[in-house]
């Protein structure tokens, strides 16, 4: 065809892509602001990473008794003048013709005063997972490698923002997280203290989720909607959907806990079930053990 011909017929296609967007394509935001940028918000993960676990993710002089105040200052003051602005535009991205600099500034600086109790939330999980995994031999250890300590901090700082009416952003924030770790939290997942998941991978958490104190979680653990509630155009509406885990619960691998569901303080509930009834405290949910049978194995739940 040659490079000639095949601009032309390239150019064919002009008028059709840059056709009046919202008409044609009402899902691309019409604004006259930059939308969010993920390379911003991924500058104000890794601020928070050294705000909340200082001498691991930046120089060793954050930790240092002369320098800690200004080290801390110093990334404080960074994160707000990108945090501001990244809300703002969410603001606008998302069609909020109320938004504004003063709004968005109030917000970030809201955000910023949740920190202290992000950081404890998040020393409780470091916590956790040294107390119940033999594997770990150190605070150090976990709070470095361990991809559910970098999820949980995502997560938590996804959830403030979320709790602020941000919009946007803390998807963006629990994406980075779900696409670094394989687990995927919603940012509206409302969850306790000394919060442990176990390995990681394919555990997925709905937004309406509430989580009690000391839960454990293993890798591919659902806790999931069991069906959606529809509005009279079809659409599904957004309702409390997905499970409330009470305190000291334990899920194991490859477990899928879907619906408005309770499950009861002290709880135990084995791999590879699909539960979607409330239970008790105190209860333990097992697969029954396979039983020879007239034609082999038989499983028996």
């Amino acid at each position: 065809m040659g490079r000639i011909k095949a601009i032309e017929q390239i150019r064919k296609n002009i008028d059709a892509l840059i056709a009046n967007p919202a008409v044609s394509y009402p899902y691309i935001p019409v604004h006259p602001q930059p939308s969010p940028s993920v390379a911003e918000v991924q500058e104000v993960m890794q601020l928070l990473r050294r705000l909340v676990f200082p001498g691991f993710f930046g120089p060793s002089e954050e930790t240092e008794s002369s320098s800690a105040q200004y080290y801390t200052g110093v990334y404080l003051e960074h994160l707000y003048d990108i945090l501001h602005e990244q809300i703002f535009r969410s603001m606008v991205f998302e069609g909020k013709a109320e938004g504004s600099k003063e709004d968005a500034e109030a917000r970030a600086v809201a955000f910023i005063n949740e920190l202290p109790r992000i950081k404890y939330l998040l020393s409780t999980d470091v916590k956790a997972i040294l107390d119940g995994d033999p594997a770990a031999k150190s605070l150090s250890e976990i709070i470095f490698c361990y991809p559910a300590i970098r999820a949980m901090l995502y997560q938590r700082s996804a959830h403030a923002l979320f709790r602020l009416n941000v919009p946007i952003l803390p998807r963006i924030i629990t994406e980075l997280a779900h696409s670094a770790t394989g687990i995927d939290i919603h940012p509206g997942a409302q969850i306790g203290e000394y919060f442990s998941i176990d390995h990681g991978t394919g555990v997925v958490i709905g937004q309406t989720t509430i989580i009690g104190n000391h839960v454990r979680l293993y890798q591919g653990v659902t806790l999931g909607a069991k069906s959606f509630t529809l509005d009279e155009e079809g659409l599904p509406m957004d309702v409390p959907r997905h499970p409330i885990l009470e305190d000291n619960v334990t899920v194991y691998s490859n477990t899928s806990v879907l619906g408005r569901i309770v499950i009861g303080h002290d709880t135990v509930i084995g791999g590879n079930i699909w539960l979607t009834h409330s239970v008790p405290p105190y209860s333990k949910v097992l697969q029954g053990k396979a039983q020879e049978g007239k034609y082999g194995l038989e499983e028996k739940i």
